[in-house]
């Protein structure tokens, strides 16, 4: 066993039953592609492999690669940082075109990561994904709660997602200070083209975040200014937090349009 380094957010879970649990939370099929994000000491690793024949595991640690190549030798793991992988390229050659994604996130990045795979969901079919559970309500939030922010809007935009079960501190080691959660991103569900440059819609969004008790009047006021463009009374008066995931979207179509 490999003892876990604290930088590296490692939290090793323990509990069979668990374990369980969450490799069945995956609804692909047999033949799909799937990846796990930071295997670690292998925990879920073994299920996986015997459960889905095109099979891998993307891990930073060496320790961890070399632990689970001898553990399992015939389960591929390449080492790399989640945060500069090309999901394209993954998903190139499976039989569905796009790849699912598995693994308990090191949560100081969790949502760098989750972005990450917002950007490559043309290419993610799901996500079944652990994350502090403070995180995971962030997620499926909704308009005018302290929950809701920038995450929620983003998530909600680009898939569905679902907060599977919360996960008991006592099945890591070493036993973290947070409470956990396993999440489901469903990148499958078709969703309407936006409209909207993407980079341009975050920008907005995050914008208006940034000062999220004014007006969204005041808390765009750059933007406008480069745009030249007042805002409808609709919008005027509202903070961000009123607004849902379409209402940005319209918003932006307004701001970025010639």
């Amino acid at each position: 066993m490999i003892q876990p380094i604290k930088r590296l957010g490692q939290n090793f879970l323990q509990d069979p039953n668990t374990i369980r649990k969450i490799v069945d939370s995956l609804t692909c099929r047999p033949d799909d592609r799937v990846v796990e994000i930071g295997p670690g000491m292998g925990a879920l690793t073994g299920l996986l492999a015997e459960k889905y024949a095109d099979f891998s595991a993307i891990e930073l640690d060496d320790r961890a690669i070399s632990y689970l190549n001898e553990q399992l030798p015939g389960v591929t793991v390449t080492q790399g940082d989640i945060l500069e992988v090309n999901w394209e390229q993954i998903a190139a050659g499976s039989k569905s075109g796009s790849v699912s994604v598995i693994g308990n996130l090191p949560y100081y990045i969790t949502s760098q990561i989750i972005f990450g795979l917002l950007d490559a969901r043309e290419y993610v079919k799901e996500a079944v994904i652990m994350m502090q559970y403070e995180v995971a309500e962030r997620l499926i939030a909704q308009p005018r709660t302290k929950q809701y922010g920038i995450l929620s809007v983003a998530v909600q935009l680009a898939c569905v997602p679902k907060l599977l079960f919360p996960v008991s501190r006592n099945v890591f080691f070493p036993k973290p200070d947070v409470r956990s959660a396993m999440v489901q991103l469903d990148f499958s569900s078709d969703r309407p083209d936006l409209g909207v440059d993407s980079d341009g819609l975050r920008r907005i969004i995050r914008t208006a975040y940034n000062q999220r008790r004014k007006t969204l009047r005041n808390s765009l006021s750059s933007v406008l200014a480069e745009k030249e463009r007042e805002l409808p009374e609709e919008f005027a008066s509202k903070r961000a937090e009123e607004l849902s995931p379409e209402d940005f979207v319209r918003l932006a179509s307004y701001l970025l349009s010639d």
